[in-house]
């Protein structure tokens, strides 16, 4: 005898009436983001029309699965394809296979293993150098002093671009706020930009990339036809764009959390492997990217619940690094989590996920590793303060004090 399965009912997603992206949000998230994961699997942000989801089983699910959430529309809020929303997509984030899979293999074939260990080599000696800066002053800002001006000055050399500071966050701010909605965030950060556009197009230009870099060889490959004609400039732009912020912020996060935690300070001194673990677990406890978005490709479902077709669908990563149904004690920064590089969701998930990590990582690993060598105590002579920012978040001040060892 055979029987008939019964179809599964879909239910529609739960609404809430939370702007995401209003000032004391975006200066504070964690009550939204328990609000959305406590909501179900998926939930529709009203104020916005979109669906979102805040756990990480589904966070995973989505960034994945690109048959049904496809990344063409664009990783921000507006859907770069319709009328009145287009910008010029980054092809290397904003494609899905074939085109995505032709142009991530040859930035992944560029990125030999030569290649990275000369960063991690250039990384540690400019490392060595900041710290003994550092410890010359004993106080300073975690953000300006530490994180920002390492990150500017390493990944230029590894790169390929130069990247000047005053004009680098400008364009920074102006792209993570431009994922946003056209709210008081963007509209301030496009004007502030607008003086440095022409300088960051040079900048990215095949005439502006530093010879025998990263950048170059991708010019090359355009040449060579491996690359379709402007390929090249795109892709170096989408790696300005992910791997200076985020990496700052991912170091401040780790920084403040260090500080904050002599105990935790302590078993990354003693115990070098933890150098990474740090790093993992900053940017698991305080994400950089805090969402990023999908489009649904057709009537679709999530765990159960409806989704309307063409509709954006925002991953925020943030709320998916703090759900307790995979991390025992979230708000807890803890670098004895175990597995964490392959748990967490900062970095994203499937072949999206972020092609410029080990780069992150490395700076990260050169940078805090020479702290643990020189530093006995790190703490904070300060609160640390936020800067509100659509796509992201990150420290804007994190004054600092260290002991030498």
């Amino acid at each position: 005898m055979t029987t008939t399965a019964e179809p599964v009912a879909l239910r529609d997603a739960p609404v809430l009436d939370i702007d995401p992206y209003a000032i004391e949000v975006l200066l504070d998230p964690y009550p939204f983001h328990e609000a959305l994961r406590e909501a179900g699997p998926v939930a529709y942000i009203a104020p916005h029309g979109i669906y979102a989801v805040g756990r990480h089983a589904e966070a995973k699910t989505v960034l994945a699965d690109h048959a049904r959430f496809t990344n063409a529309g664009g990783i921000g809020i507006q859907d770069i394809r319709k009328p009145g929303e287009f910008r010029i997509p980054s092809r290397l984030l904003e494609a899905d296979p074939p085109d995505h899979t032709k142009i991530r293999s040859v930035v992944t074939r560029l990125l030999s293993p030569l290649v990275i260990r000369r960063w991690k080599e250039g990384f540690e000696r400019k490392a060595e150098s900041l710290v003994e800066q550092l410890l010359a002053q004993r106080e300073f800002d975690g953000v300006e002093d530490c994180a920002e001006r390492f990150v500017l000055e390493a990944f230029p050399a590894a790169v390929g671009v130069r990247l000047p500071r005053t004009e680098t966050l400008a364009i920074g701010e102006m792209r993570f706020n431009q994922s946003g909605p056209r709210n008081a965030l963007y509209e301030r950060a496009m004007q502030t930009a607008q003086p440095y556009l022409a300088w960051f197009e040079q900048s990215v230009s095949r005439q502006g990339v530093i010879p025998d870099s990263i950048a170059e060889l991708l010019f090359r490959a355009e040449d060579a036809g491996e690359l379709d004609e402007g390929i090249a400039s795109n892709v170096v732009r989408s790696f300005v764009g992910g791997g200076t912020d985020s990496t700052i912020a991912g170091i401040g996060f780790t920084l403040h959390q260090l500080a904050k935690n002599p105990a935790q300070w302590e078993r990354v001194r003693n115990e070098p492997a933890k150098v990474k673990a740090a790093f993992e677990e900053g940017i698991r406890h305080e994400t950089p990217f805090q969402v990023t978005y999908r489009t649904t490709h057709g009537e679709t479902e999530l765990s159960g619940v409806r989704l309307a077709p063409d509709t954006k669908i925002g991953v925020f990563m943030g709320a998916a690094n703090r759900d307790p149904r995979q991390f025992p004690e979230p708000e807890r920064f803890d670098v004895d989590r175990p597995a964490l590089a392959g748990s967490h969701v900062a970095l994203g998930n499937g072949i999206h996920a972020c092609i410029g990590q080990m780069l992150a990582r490395q700076e990260s690993e050169a940078l805090i590793g020479a702290l643990s060598r020189r530093v006995a105590r790190m703490e904070l002579t300060a609160p640390a303060s936020y800067r509100p920012i659509n796509q992201m978040r990150t420290l804007d001040r994190l004054p600092m004090r260290i002991v030498p060892a």
